[in-house]
């Protein structure tokens, strides 16, 4: 566990089971065919589609609209699933609010866009609710892939190389697959098993065999996946965990992303200990996923504080404000200055000049639980591969410095750390492998 229960003010079972399950049901729920089509029909289905552009998967989502507006939500699924197979995870955890919904015509000219996340999610639903799966594999190539790591990107880039007609290994460090998915989103952004359930589904297009409790550089060799295999994708991930260089110490200083991790794995979140005050330390999603849950586990007071100011802050604007609706308290230009065993003081801070500087000013706050959301960092990576700001460099189609050798995902330099970003680039490097393998780059 990523916890110590033993500390004084940290306990599990603060709130009844049922009032946990409450807590943690859906974030938005699923939309009724009625509401789906009166959301449907919001939307002025532009041709020069802003929403598409924002998309880092670029859906057709006035296509998939339109679709769900004339009663074929299913086909709105194959729609989305062409370009983003994971859609049914990031219908659910994607920040539209700063991606296809704040562009949407709607947003401009009323401040209401048409609600895509929700659309996207209702249609994914309806389609694997079906069951079966959507796409049929292409004849075999005799062709094998490695894919290391089987969290988005690593899924993404298995599945489009599959559908190919390529044999794929996918390799997983962990006891089961789904990467950030299963282990490191927010329990009420994806309630209940959905992440395996997506998994599960996903894998139905054949072609795939999965490996797991295979870490990199451990019992896992590059060189030997690179001699059995005719090429090799890495989608390994973050999975350092950054420390605070403050002065003291604190018996419950523990890492966000691991508390976050056990939360997910627990089956009921009754077992899971949580401080009366709790501080969590940074400024995006993964604190505001920590400092809510949290709250939702009975935490008494729960701060999150961040050493710059509001707009900085990498969390949207939405996870903002839904961190203070759940009674969160966000404290910004706070930064940590040292820890006691049942507190900690913060440094109030400014920018000067465009640096951040100390004002001289601090705080002390009681805290018997300290949560640290300030990044990760790379591990694993092979010596031979290139490196670029802490990540593995990539060129555009996702190939590194070592020729048969791709890498997506949060290890990768690229865009955003967002699960639809690692879609799209497991997707785009799939691509690249296939043309590549079929002697067409």
């Amino acid at each position: 566990m990523s916890t110590n229960p033993s500390t004084p003010g940290i306990a599990a079972g603060r709130l009844s089971a049922a009032q946990v399950a409450s807590n943690f049901s859906d974030l938005h729920p699923p939309l009724t065919d009625h509401e789906a089509r009166v959301a449907a029909d919001r939307c002025y289905f532009c041709h020069d589609a802003p929403c598409m552009e924002a998309c880092p998967t670029s859906i057709d989502i006035p296509l998939f609209i339109r679709q769900i507006s004339t009663g074929t939500p299913e086909a709105a699924a194959h729609t989305i699933f062409s370009q983003n197979i994971l859609g049914g995870m990031c219908a659910r955890v994607c920040p539209t609010e700063t991606l296809c919904e704040e562009v949407c015509v709607r947003e401009e000219a009323e401040g209401k866009p048409v609600i895509i996340g929700q659309l996207q999610r209702y249609a994914t639903d309806r389609l694997m609710a079906r069951g079966g799966h959507p796409y049929a594999r292409a004849a075999s190539t005799g062709k094998s892939v490695a894919v290391v790591g089987a969290g988005p990107a690593g899924l993404a880039c298995a599945h489009r190389l599959a559908m190919h007609g390529h044999d794929v290994t996918l390799f997983d460090a962990r006891p089961k697959g789904g990467g950030l998915n299963e282990y490191g989103i927010a329990a009420y952004k994806a309630a209940g098993d959905f992440a395996q359930q997506e998994l599960d589904w996903l894998m139905g297009v054949g072609g795939i065999t999965c490996a797991y409790d295979q870490r990199l550089g451990d019992n896992l060799a590059l060189d030997a996946l690179q001699a059995e295999h005719d090429a090799v994708f890495l989608a390994i991930g973050l999975a350092g965990v950054n420390a605070m260089t403050v002065s003291g110490a604190h018996d419950a200083d523990i890492s966000a992303v691991d508390w976050i991790s056990d939360m997910r794995q627990s089956p009921n979140k009754t077992d899971i200990p949580v401080g009366r005050n709790v501080v969590v330390i940074g400024g995006g999603m993964t604190a505001v996923d920590a400092a809510v849950q949290a709250k939702l586990l009975g935490a008494e007071t729960v701060t999150i504080a961040y050493r710059r100011d509001k707009a900085a802050m990498a969390a949207s604007v939405f996870e903002q404000d839904l961190a203070s609706s759940k009674g969160v308290r966000i404290l910004y230009n706070a930064a940590p200055k040292s820890l006691t065993a049942d507190s900690i003081t913060l440094a109030r801070t400014e920018t000067r000049d465009g640096k951040l500087v100390e004002t001289g000013e601090e705080m002390t706050l009681p805290a018997d639980q300290v949560m640290r959301a300030i990044g990760q960092t790379l591990e694993g990576a092979p010596d031979i591969l290139a490196l670029e700001n802490g990540k593995i460099y990539v060129n555009e189609t996702g190939q590194t410095s070592v020729d048969g050798i791709w890498a997506g995902g949060d290890c990768a330099t690229g865009g955003e750390d967002l699960t639809v970003t690692a879609v799209a680039e497991g997707r785009d490097a799939a691509e690249d492998i296939h043309n590549r393998l079929m002697g067409k780059g």
